[in-house]
């Protein structure tokens, strides 16, 4: 198509319908001077968008928001895409089309197209992108998260399972959790004599690291490291932001002059080194010598490394690989329970009548059960807390956009054609406020659990805050028994109130953009004593 030509003569047209109808005059030449540059572009717009339909597949897609040029739809994704996709889902549909820059996109915004995606077509939407930040840090993507669907992923998710996952680790790891979730106690205390306001999200940061780094390395790093915080923060910026060249691949090298490359460099460094401690450590002759019921008590570094030592033909595991692993399974395990308990006491702050409910509970229970704390046994008999976490979930999933899926082979959802290499994004956010499955979905309200069996372990996909089907996460339970324990004990052992007189109202819930959502101010409470103390 001749582009220029007939942008010219479209100009010419259109210039000679204003001149007919007196609204273009010789005489004002500052006038022609805007309008028929303007006029000009317009008409390139128009052919750009009849070429791009004409050009495409003559298969069926599904809808999707006309874009720009270049940049197609890019500019409608917002600084917080899990919202801005939700609202464009509203009006083309829920399973949209989005063209991000050269990257075919497929957004996923209600159940049922949950299901079809990571259940009835789950082996076709199972792999992952490659992007920047993500490869770079994690050795190449040979982590569990964002390793592409393959042997390799199918062994090292399998090892992660069998040393920490499986309900039988995730119960013999109990009185982790236990002893954390006291230190946490402690710490509230010492904090609620000085009346002081207590940093939740550095406190919840604390707990949820301590507990998966003391059951994947064998010991905590939080206070001992004190740049893994530094690694954490750095890693959450990077892999959360934006990069041109993921959504345009032939402008990869805009890296090198933006200061992104040299980001990720100085991030990896600082992972590197810390995880080439840990090995060290591990490789020491002293490691390990006092337990001697060595196979019970080996860590996930332990297993990576005798694995790497025996070798196995189908499953090469470099140093780099075990890297990988070890600093998936700590951020991961770290920064979504993390973030899980700042929402959810910032949500029982918001919501008072649910947080009287949920004290009495656990208070009634600790109670009857002559205990001044809450011990994993309690939990079963703790029905209105496991509702609060639940609706917590539903309303603030941590990863409201999930880890993006990639398609390894054409297929066809409801009649639309779905591409290869296509990225899917599925909107856990909007999923679990979709008006068709949720009655009053922006409303907190726990009672919609009370004597239903939804769950959040990727059965339910009205419900997948931690995904679904063979790319779901694999440390649901792991997560979900450090939230309980730790809300149910925050609760029965302390009142809570914002400092200085703070109305519940005014308690700020603004998100920030990442892949991980996390509350954009740090959770400040002061913590009081009840009547009855633990």
């Amino acid at each position: 198509m001749n582009l220029a030509g007939n942008s010219q003569s479209g100009m010419e047209t259109l210039s000679s319908f204003l001149l007919t109808h007196g609204l273009l005059h010789g005489q004002q030449p500052m006038l022609t001077t805007l309008i028929i540059p303007l006029l000009s572009t317009l008409v390139l717009l128009l052919l750009y968008l009849c070429r791009n339909k004409q050009s495409g597949s003559e298969k069926k897609r599904s809808p999707c928001p006309l874009g720009l040029p270049i940049i197609d739809s890019l500019h409608q994704v917002g600084s917080l895409p899990h919202r801005s996709l939700a609202h464009l889902a509203k009006i083309y549909g829920p399973l949209m089309h989005l063209k991000l820059g050269r990257v075919p996109t497929l957004v996923v915004s209600s159940p049922k197209m949950a299901e079809h995606v990571m259940k009835a077509y789950d082996h076709a939407f199972c792999s992952r992108p490659i992007l920047a930040a993500t490869n770079y840090l994690t050795y190449g993507s040979t982590n569990v998260s964002f390793a592409p669907y393959g042997s390799y992923w199918r062994h090292v998710r399998k090892t992660c399972i069998l040393v920490l996952l499986s309900s039988k680790r995730v119960q013999s790891f109990g009185f982790v959790r236990k002893e954390e979730v006291g230190h946490l106690v402690d710490s509230i205390f010492v904090s609620s004599k000085a009346k002081a306001p207590v940093n939740l999200t550095e406190a919840f940061l604390s707990l949820s690291n301590n507990v998966v780094c003391r059951v994947a390395l064998g010991k905590s790093y939080w206070e001992e490291e004190p740049e893994l915080r530094g690694i954490f923060e750095s890693s959450k910026s990077l892999i959360g932001g934006f990069f041109v060249g993921d959504f345009f691949p032939s402008l990869e090298w805009v890296k090198y002059l933006t200061g992104f490359q040299r980001r990720l460099e100085k991030s990896f460094r600082h992972r590197d080194s810390f995880l080439e401690k840990v090995i060290t450590e591990h490789l020491l002759p002293t490691h390990g010598k006092e337990e001697e019921e060595e196979k019970e008590e080996k860590d996930l570094v332990d297993v990576l490394l005798q694995l790497q030592k025996e070798g196995n033909p189908d499953f090469t595991l470099s140093t780099d690989n075990i890297k990988a692993v070890v600093m998936d399974i700590i951020a991961a395990g770290t920064d979504t329970t993390a973030t899980t308990l700042v929402w959810g006491m910032s949500v029982l702050m918001k919501n008072q009548l649910a947080m009287k409910k949920a004290k009495d509970e656990v208070r009634s229970i600790a109670k009857s059960n002559n205990t001044n704390m809450i011990e994993e046994r309690d939990l079963h008999q703790l029905h209105y807390l496991k509702a609060v976490v639940k609706e917590i979930l539903r309303l603030h999933p941590p990863t409201p956009l999930l880890v993006p899926h990639e398609s390894v082979e054409e297929c066809d959802i409801e009649g639309y054609f779905i591409p290869s290499k296509t990225r899917v994004l599925v909107n856990a956010w909007a999923i679990g406020r979709h008006p068709d499955y949720w009655v009053d979905p922006e409303v907190f309200r726990p009672e919609r659990f009370i004597g239903s069996d939804i769950d959040y372990k990727g059965q339910d996909f009205a419900l997948i805050p931690f995904g679904a089907g063979r790319r779901g996460c694999p440390g649901i339970s792991f997560a979900a028994s450090v939230i309980e324990l730790a809300l149910a004990n925050l609760l029965l052992c302390f009142d809570w109130a914002l400092p200085n007189g703070m109305n519940h109202k005014d308690l700020d819930m603004t998100e920030d953009s990442g892949l991980t959502v996390h509350k954009k101010t740090p959770l400040l409470l002061v913590a009081t004593l009840p009547s009855t103390s633990c």
